[in-house]
């Protein structure tokens, strides 16, 4: 239970608000979805959920917890810099109990920002692979996706590049699409090649990269994936879940394009393709520990980690877990055993060799 002070400031928030701002929308199994919005209190057990996943892909989880346990689950759902610059302003007035994000990176910024309270949990450490979670027990992760080199069939064979070292080759000049530098998923790729290859060889090779780009980065990864079919370009570095989306969507002129791209598992003999994680911690403001540890620890159940491998092509954390047909397909491949927590506190050394490098 919040405290006195805590909850009273949070019913006057409620009031006031209540003129201006539309009525949460309410859906079965106690789920609360609200994008505007704090969480709803009551006087039953209650969970509050700050995510930066969309809502699709955790209410049927959120449905099924809530009706195993009894906890009525409320969900904000936002832009993850968004929800961890609330979560900073908030402080120790949060409601939130819980912090769903993506990367590894953000998930260190959660930390070091001080909104994540310190989790032990012998169910978690016993689960989850040390590599997929804070050292300090600040954050888990819950999913992973790999972020491999893609090509475009029968526009490039698919032996002429084995490595992420290789995309700086000339014989790439004017053929690779990928993100911008102030995408988090190319600043914790750069940070697994510093903690690799080192800074200066890094540099090099962004400086390579930058050279051989088709166009200026702009877009987001299914973006990039299209402009190659287009003929933008030929190689593209991307997300396994955003072709997997496309693939398994309901667009058909998405599902036609991402037929047309192959998978290139780069550095199989070498440390592995870059992977990184969907992650949750409990939030320092929440009063709820017990509870939201409950839900970490079945997110990491059976039941759960199979959810999010069927419906949004990730991976899952615990290897006991079958994979969707979708992954099979793309065959296995050797990951990069790289402590996750390092890609967050080598971050700043990332961005401002990226800005050296002139990645826009």
């Amino acid at each position: 239970m919040k405290s006195i002070t805590k909850f009273s400031c949070f019913l006057l928030i409620i009031a006031l608000s209540a003129c201006s701002k539309p009525a949460e929308q309410s859906n079965d199994n106690n789920v609360v979805v609200s994008t505007e919005t704090k969480p709803v209190v009551t006087e039953t057990t209650e969970l509050n959920i700050y995510s930066a996943r969309q809502e699709h892909l955790l209410k049927p989880l959120l449905d099924k917890f809530s009706a195993n346990n009894g906890i009525k689950v409320n969900l904000v759902s936002g832009r993850a810099d968004a929800l961890l610059q609330r979560l900073e302003s908030e402080g120790q007035n949060s409601e939130a109990d819980v912090f769903v994000t993506t990367d590894a990176g953000r998930l260190h910024r959660a930390k070091t920002a001080g909104v994540l309270q310190r989790v032990e949990s012998q169910v978690l450490t016993s689960t989850l692979p040390a590599q997929m979670r804070d050292p300090d027990g600040y954050w888990f992760g819950i999913s992973q996706r790999a972020r491999p080199i893609m090509y475009v069939k029968g526009r490039v064979d698919p032996t002429q590049i084995s490595t992420y070292e290789q995309l700086a080759d000339e014989q790439w000049k004017g053929k690779i699409c990928i993100r911008s530098s102030g995408n988090i998923y190319n600043q914790s790729l750069v940070a697994s090649m510093i903690e690799s290859n080192g800074e200066e060889a890094t540099e090099a090779w962004a400086r390579g990269l930058v050279a051989n780009l088709a166009r200026e980065p702009k877009g987001g990864d299914r973006d990039q994936i299209r402009a190659a079919v287009a003929g933008e370009c030929d190689l593209v570095v991307a997300n396994t879940y955003y072709l997997g989306g496309m693939l398994m969507g309901d667009v058909e002129e998405d599902r036609t394009i991402a037929g047309q791209i192959g998978i290139i598992w780069p550095n199989q003999n070498d440390r592995g393709t870059h992977v990184n994680v969907t992650g949750v911690g409990v939030t320092a403001a929440s009063d709820n520990r017990d509870v939201a540890i409950q839900f970490i620890e079945f997110m990491l159940s059976e039941e759960a980690q199979s959810h999010y491998a069927l419906e949004n092509a990730e991976y899952p954390v615990v290897s006991s877990v079958a994979q969707s047909d979708t992954l099979k397909n793309w065959g296995e491949f050797r990951a990069d055993a790289l402590t996750l927590a390092r890609l967050g506190e080598l971050n700043a050394d990332a961005t401002r060799l990226m800005d050296r490098a002139g990645w826009k």
